[in-house]
């Protein structure tokens, strides 16, 4: 199954909501990155949940970043997204490590620890939109949750999954995420929270087979479910070496003729996608 992210609505737009498949992706970022496996879940679960964000964006530029800053071994996660589908993210310590949790399954919140979770919008204004929450179980869904009730006074759910093969590629992930509106009534919230206590985990659903749609079928099938939208969704990182040269430019002629006198190449590394981007001191001379 491909990548892939759903939108919809039901109980006639009470709820809003939100599921996605996303095992590719996830993937390739583990790849990027050579990211241990309990750090892959962690980095996979936020860019899953930034995928989901990133759809409500408006604006064709419009920009989600999510940093994740905490006490535990992995340091900080940061993830970008926009609304088209594309995402791409980086841990500060790839390799981090933790034992298991005391439910045997790998301990996320444990290798993040204790911190803050930062939301930045950035849309074309002056200044973009900050908001930040300190971390509620560092489990990803908890802290995103907590985010829209804390910052965006929205009633949300958020769950994320991340599931490892023994060789520690990806196997399964996705996620969903549930709003309620404003004049959302008592019947419909009473009958949705029945329903997200009696869900089993998304991993175990995405492994039955769900797709994205069956989720939100298993959750509102019998609350006017309605599929509005559906888009592909993946990894992708917008570094060029065009760019890079335009960081090289920014920093003046002085600095570049100071590289030039080392006469040694100079070498740039983006962090989101892991890409080197080496220019000999003849391109150097080039750019002054």
């Amino acid at each position: 199954m491909d990548d892939y992210l759903v939108r919809a609505t039901a109980a006639q737009a009470q709820i809003r909501a939100f599921a996605i498949s996303s095992r590719d992706l996830v993937e390739t970022a583990r790849n990027r990155h050579d990211l241990s496996p309990v750090v892959t879940a962690g980095l996979g679960r936020l860019m899953t949940g930034a995928c989901m964000m990133g759809s409500m964006l408006k604006g064709e530029q419009d920009i989600l970043t999510l940093q994740i800053s905490g006490t535990g071994p992995v340091g900080g996660l940061t993830v970008t997204a926009d609304g088209k589908g594309n995402v791409k993210g980086y841990a500060q310590v790839p390799q981090a490590m933790m034992p298991p949790n005391a439910q045997g399954k790998l301990d996320v919140g444990g290798v993040i620890g204790d911190g803050y979770l930062t939301v930045i919008k950035d849309m074309g204004m002056k200044d973009p939109y900050s908001s930040q929450v300190a971390l509620q179980t560092g489990e990803i869904g908890d802290d995103l949750t907590y985010y829209f009730a804390a910052s965006e006074q929205v009633p949300s759910s958020v769950a994320l999954g991340v599931l490892m093969e023994k060789n520690n590629t990806v196997k399964q992930a996705g996620g969903f995420l549930i709003q309620l509106m404003p004049f959302a009534q008592e019947e419909v919230i009473r009958k949705l929270e029945e329903r997200l206590c009696g869900l089993a985990p998304v991993t175990t659903l995405l492994e039955e087979g769900n797709t994205p749609e069956q989720i939100l079928t298993l959750l509102l099938g019998d609350m006017e479910l309605e599929i509005t939208d559906k888009m592909p969704v993946q990894f992708s990182c917008n570094c060029t070496k065009e760019r890079v040269k335009k960081v090289l430019i920014s920093l003046g002629r002085e600095e570049l003729q100071d590289m030039i006198e080392e006469g040694k190449e100079v070498e740039l590394h983006c962090h989101f996608c892991n890409t080197n981007y080496v220019f000999s001191v003849d391109e150097l001379r080039e750019l002054v």
